[in-house]
């Protein structure tokens, strides 16, 4: 069994990792830079050792982070999600020092991470793929007698793109002209290459993520699916499990299809298959070689922790359940409470928080790093929680997002949170008819009144009181 690990994250994942380490009696290691010396996953862990003062290199560094987990005695790594979780070179940095990688082995994150080859291995093992290139596109002309060939719209898209970046859709050639190059410099400014292909685009889909566990023995199983229609230039905002509006069928098939695709490409480990639907067809979009941000939602319906198997497969150890012991109960949301103001375009808002209140009660989860006085740095990701409700109906758990979302206090900052209470009152939200075209096609959702709550109000007066009377 793996005895100590270290964690090459931040925040709340590197928290969640902490705390299952801790469950299993597995020493934890957390690093950091000088912007996250007073973060929680720092204080939490069992050792802590610094990056140095530049907020992101350090956590960039593949080899610096093998040579500190060796240095530190670790026999393991867990990457997270972001940074380097989806990079092979690191991958295969563990392997070859005889460290476990808590993830796929490095030649799968290099196949599936490079989206022609991972097309290329579902077509070859008979899941669905979307119309679209063989392979990278090797120019514009190329890209525009393709699209010619399979129709308009189109998505041209970075080869080692993700995180909704690297993506345009061109409707027309002269999109098609304009967006090639851009896409083409976004790809190499933030993944290192060039390499580009084309996808038909599926008009408002539905967008469906699979779970699937893998062990070492080649058995796989999936943990039922995920809604993540939610979302706002492909930035996933609230995620549901399972979801409100696939049948019985469609659930068993899409289960089964994640199966199968892991399965192809020798997968081991946590990670999830994600599908475009719309009507009946189903179409493979990507897989994700790692833990993903939405996995809160899973472990709620389904009762498996999925962190603790990724540490116990790390180990050597075979799944510990099979696919007729998983079944799900119930229904869970997930909220990403993001640091941006939504009435402005989303900008960031870092800052100090003044006061937080975590919410409550029963099916309230709540996974963060964040405190009452923490400063959150501008150096990554906006999210400052998940928020996570379950309940035994769909009707139910709306009722207790409504209400976790309005007994969350988070002042000094803005925050996503009211603007999500305008999603989930909606009627469509309410009545499970939605796709990816939610968001923008309700733009007055952003209307919202930014009526100060009297508890804000009794918070400002008593921090003015403080202030003047020198506490």
């Amino acid at each position: 069994m793996i005895k100590k690990v270290l964690i090459a994250n931040r925040g709340e994942i590197a928290v969640r990792i902490v705390r299952a380490c801790a469950e299993m009696g597995i020493r934890s290691v957390a690093i950091y830079t000088e912007p996250d010396r007073y973060a929680l996953h720092v204080k939490r862990a069992d050792e802590a050792y610094s990056l140095g003062d530049d907020p992101l290199a350090g956590y960039l560094d593949p080899r610096r982070i093998v040579n500190m987990a060796l240095e530190t005695g670790c026999d393991a790594i867990h990457p997270g999600y972001g940074f380097l979780s989806e990079n092979a070179e690191f991958a295969r940095l563990c392997e070859q020092q005889g460290i476990a990688f808590i993830g796929p082995k490095s030649d799968v994150i290099h196949k599936m991470g490079d989206k022609t080859q991972a097309r290329d291995s579902m077509r070859a093992a008979g899941v669905p793929i979307t119309p679209g290139s063989e392979g990278n596109l090797a120019d514009v002309n190329e890209a525009l007698k393709l699209a010619d060939d399979i129709g308009y719209p189109i998505m041209i898209k970075a080869t080692s793109g993700g995180g909704g970046r690297g993506i345009r859709r061109c409707d027309t050639p002269q999109e098609l002209k304009l967006q090639y190059p851009r896409v083409i410099s976004e790809a190499t400014k933030a993944f290192g290459s060039a390499e580009v292909f084309m996808e038909k685009c599926i008009v408002d889909p539905r967008h469906i993520e699979v779970q699937v566990l893998a062990d070492s023995q080649g058995n796989v199983v999936h943990l039922y699916e995920r809604d993540c229609s939610i979302q706002r230039r492909n930035q996933k905002l609230i995620e549901i499990a399972p979801s409100p509006q696939l049948t019985p069928e469609q659930r068993l098939y899409i289960g089964n299809l994640a199966v199968k695709a892991a399965a192809a490409v020798g997968y081991e480990n946590a990670g999830t298959v994600e599908f475009l639907l719309t009507g009946n067809q189903v179409y493979f979009m990507e897989m994700n070689t790692r833990v993903q941000v939405e996995h809160t939602i899973t472990e709620q319906i389904t009762g498996v922790d999925i962190v603790r198997e990724q540490l116990r497969i790390a180990s050597g150890l075979p799944l510990s359940y099979r696919q007729e012991d998983i079944s799900y109960r119930g229904y869970a949301l997930q909220f990403r409470i993001n640091a941006e103001d939504p009435k402005n375009d989303f900008l960031p808002s870092f800052g100090r928080i003044s006061h937080y209140y975590a919410p409550g009660g029963p099916g309230v989860r709540v996974d963060t790093a964040i405190y009452t006085g923490y400063e959150i740095p501008p150096y990554y990701d906006s999210m400052c929680l998940k928020l996570v409700v379950w309940a035994l109906t769909w009707e139910e758990v709306i009722a207790r997002g409504q209400r976790a979302l309005d007994d969350m206090r988070l002042h000094g900052i803005k925050t996503t949170a009211n603007y999500y209470q305008q999603i989930v009152d909606h009627p469509e939200f309410q009545e499970a008819n939605f796709n990816t075209s939610f968001v923008p096609n309700h733009p007055e959702l952003l209307s919202y009144s930014d009526k100060r709550h009297p508890s804000e109000i009794a918070l400002a007066v008593a921090a003015a009181i403080a202030a003047h009377a020198g506490w």
